[in-house]
């Protein structure tokens, strides 16, 4: 289970200051091709609002080849890929139905959970990151889009997970 939490941290990126993974990523794990995986989400495109997917620009693939994480734009087959946020990568479970994509979606999902338990459970890392946010608020022109973009995954990287729930019901 630790492997495919490793190999999963290895496919989400930081992108618009928020965590995604790659609707290619996420076909070659649900064992379906990424045609498939992109016609079931427009099938069901209200399922999936802003939030939850958006298209990577030129600019942000580029972005992903020259930080080396893409190997080349020929990755992503000739066409812009979509990115899923956690919770887009949680409703593509209501979409698709193998238990395959089952399984590896309850993954996906403790996958992300572990990465945000790891960076609050760093005290160091969160004072660090609050320092941060202050200088960064102090020098930096507060116009400027890159600042607005850091400032977005500072701020991701603080929120705490929500609370497990109280289960109601029989078990």
């Amino acid at each position: 289970c630790m492997e495919d939490i490793i190999e999963i941290q290895n496919l989400i990126y930081e992108i618009r200051g928020q965590r995604v993974m790659l609707d290619k990523d996420l076909a070659r794990l649900y064992e379906v091709e990424t045609r498939s995986l992109n016609q079931a989400v427009k099938r069901n495109i209200r399922r999936f609002p802003d939030d939850f997917m958006f298209q990577l620009t030129k600019e942000e693939a580029k972005s992903l080849v020259s930080q080396n994480v893409i190997p080349s734009m020929q990755y992503f087959g000739g066409t812009l890929p979509y990115a899923f946020t956690e919770q887009g990568v949680s409703m593509l479970s209501s979409v698709l139905h193998s238990d395959c994509a089952i399984d590896i979606n309850i993954s996906i999902m403790r996958t992300f959970v572990e990465m945000r338990k790891f960076a609050l459970s760093q005290p160091d890392t969160t004072n660090q990151i609050m320092e941060l946010r202050k200088t960064m608020l102090l020098y930096m022109d507060k116009n400027d889009k890159r600042v607005d973009t850091i400032m977005e995954a500072l701020n991701a990287l603080l929120v705490k997970p929500p609370e497990p729930r109280r289960l109601i019901g029989f078990r």
